[in-house]
């Protein structure tokens, strides 16, 4: 049975909140209702706010990261080694590498990993624009974090193959976490050790 509305603004509110990932509707109804007894001046600060961050945002041209600027913070901060690169699929991943206040080299945001079954293939992430700063910059090392799912081993021996023959030592994240573990969900200490701990990559699924 559909849920009753009184009013077709609200209806319509809802509808556009359980778009969200993991809004259901019942859930959508109340974010919807605790907006509704807010503040007008609150409530349209957060509508600006989500709407300036649609118009607005960048993504780093260097790294994919996103950015207020065209060139993220870490790539453009001299601290940072620069002939180490962490490849990771998502942004929520580099926030969680930088949580562990353990890595000091910089990203590459891959924006996905190759996934077959979802028709995500090698040209629909950031793999040849991976390729092509290893081979024309001074990138030594590439260490690869992606999470330990089938995807990300697939992903991990795609690059593989497209950098053998780039003078570049590529290491894998030590296998601290868990098999099917999605890293963004992985706890700080853990993954702190697993960048530390890394091995090389021979190239095995």
């Amino acid at each position: 049975m559909n849920q009753q509305y009184p009013s077709l603004l609200l209806e319509k509110a809802v509808t556009e909140f359980s778009k969200l990932p993991g809004i259901g509707r019942k859930t959508a109804l109340r974010l919807v209702l605790h907006l509704l007894r807010q503040d007008t001046d609150d409530v349209v600060g957060f509508a600006n706010s989500i709407s300036t961050l649609k118009k607005e945002v960048k993504y780093c041209k260097v790294c994919h990261n996103i950015s207020d600027t065209d060139v993220c913070a870490i790539c453009s901060d001299p601290r940072r080694d620069s002939q180490t690169v962490c490849v990771v699929e998502n942004i929520q991943d580099v926030m969680a590498i930088e949580n562990t206040l353990q890595y000091k080299g910089l990203y590459h945001v891959l924006g996905g990993i190759i996934s077959p079954m979802d028709g995500i293939g090698p040209s629909d992430i950031e793999i040849d624009s991976l390729v092509s700063r290893v081979t024309d910059g001074n990138v030594k090392e590439v260490i690869l974090a992606l999470s330990s799912t089938m995807e990300g081993d697939t992903t991990n021996f795609y690059i593989f193959r497209k950098l053998a023959k780039a003078d570049v030592k590529l290491s894998i994240i030590a296998r601290g976490i868990s098999v099917g573990d999605e890293l963004e969900y992985t706890d700080e200490v853990t993954l702190g050790r697993s960048i530390m701990n890394r091995t090389p990559f021979e190239g095995r699924i």
